[in-house]
């Protein structure tokens, strides 16, 4: 096995410094010898084995058991080296396992509403502690929108908080509904600074309950209203409708499903924007291991699964932005930010749960920077003279929103637990 090893991480790494340690004590070196040296060690034979099979899953559950170590670097350079090679490739006899789970996708994802709470109270009802660890003070969970490379990440929250509601050209009184409101920091700002009646849903348990104290602190109560509700429970009419991050958990075979309910809630004038993870490629599968361990249920779309839905529902796009690098930059200050208080992390849970955080977020920012993910919004509309025919009112509303923060008294975060 030693060898087989040997010759699959030579095919993969072909620049850079790798040393590999086997179970059996072998050691051996691949690269090129450019760049920063790294050094793993395996500690079993069977997490070789799993590695050599199944890499997309047992390479994370290998680290997260402690059976690959990383012994120069860390577990997010090694993710890096392998994701920036070029004409990088698995293994061929891989391919027979990405092929049924394409094929069993539709299954997996298939989120009915018991189904779709179960899968958010995986990641989503955890110990609120955790996230405190390493969000901005408003805990938002979504990538963040930098307007300068050295931009903090609560800066970059803000920022992007404020760009979606210049997007929803939101007025004083409109009705806006919020599908996925996590922690409550947009439906809050949406309140707070452009005057809206704003309903945020969430089937994280977790969520609610301190969405609705941080409204009640804020005396928002009157203006923002919480559920604890599936999006195709909703009744009633908005003047807008946003969801950021919350289209990643709809799944496949319910796009059509969710934009149907979308224009049956949506005012003939109304305005609807959808901030979600895609791929800048063909359609594919859910990393099997951040379906196992992090999202079930999860999925990433590409375009070309999510705008054919938008159109068999009727609604109109009225403008679509592509954020490349914002989350990559949005994850490495979480990882950054999770490092350096992992043991307050391993009080909480333990190390294991440790090592699988530290390898969700690496390998998640390192699809961001070398693979084909990105962040896409969406405008919709039912007509085509709802929103302005340019876009330069876009930096405007953000501009005027700007100073209506610098005079709200909303702090814009949560105090730490």
């Amino acid at each position: 096995m030693d060898g087989l090893l040997h010759c699959v991480c030579a095919a993969l790494i072909r620049k850079g410094t790798l040393q590999v340690t086997t179970a059996r004590g072998r050691r051996f070196t691949v690269g090129d010898g450019t760049g920063t040296p790294l050094a793993v060690r395996f500690s079993s034979v069977a997490a070789e084995a799993g590695v050599l099979l199944d890499p997309e899953l047992r390479l994370g559950e290998a680290y997260m058991d402690g059976t690959l170590v990383v012994e120069e670097g860390s577990i997010a350079d090694l993710l890096a080296l392998a994701l920036s090679q070029e004409g990088k490739a698995l293994p061929r006899w891989t391919r027979p396992q990405w092929v049924m789970r394409f094929l069993q996708r539709r299954v997996q994802q298939f989120n009915g509403c018991n189904r779709a709470r179960r899968n958010v109270a995986h990641h989503y009802d955890l110990d609120g502690r955790l996230y405190s660890l390493f969000l901005d003070p408003d805990q938002q969970y979504s990538c963040g929108y930098f307007e300068r490379p050295d931009q903090s990440l609560d800066d970059a929250q803000l920022a992007k908080k404020r760009h979606l509601a210049a997007k929803l050209l939101v007025h004083p009184n409109n009705r806006v509904l919020d599908i996925g409101s996590g922690w409550g920091g947009l439906a809050l700002y949406l309140a707070e600074i452009c005057g809206a009646q704003t309903v945020g849903i969430t089937l994280s348990e977790e969520q609610l309950a301190l969405s609705n104290i941080r409204a009640a602190d804020n005396g928002l109560s009157n203006s923002v209203e919480f559920r604890l509700q599936d999006y195709r429970d909703v009744a009633g009419r908005f003047d807008r409708i946003v969801s950021v991050g919350m289209f990643e958990h709809v799944g496949v075979g319910f796009y059509d499903a969710f934009f149907h309910k979308i224009v049956d809630l949506l005012a003939d004038d109304g305005v609807v924007l959808l901030h979600s993870i895609g791929r800048s490629e063909r359609p594919g599968i859910t990393n099997p291991w951040i379906a196992k361990h992090i999202f079930p249920g999860g999925y990433i779309p590409a375009l070309s699964e999510v705008l054919p839905a938008i159109e068999r529902a009727g609604l109109l796009v009225t403008d679509i932005e592509i954020l490349r690098l914002h989350y990559a930059d949005t994850l490495k200050a979480w990882r950054e930010r999770f490092l350096a208080r992992r043991q307050e992390a391993e009080r909480l849970y333990d190390e294991r749960f440790v090592r699988m955080w530290e390898f969700y977020l690496a390998a998640s920012e390192m699809a961001f920077r070398h693979e084909a993910m990105m962040i896409f919004q969406i405008q919709m509309t039912k007509r085509q003279d709802v929103v302005p025919v340019t876009r330069d009112y876009v930096a405007r509303e953000e501009a005027r929103l700007q100073e209506l923060e610098d005079r709200s008294h909303l702090p814009f975060g949560v105090a730490a637990e």
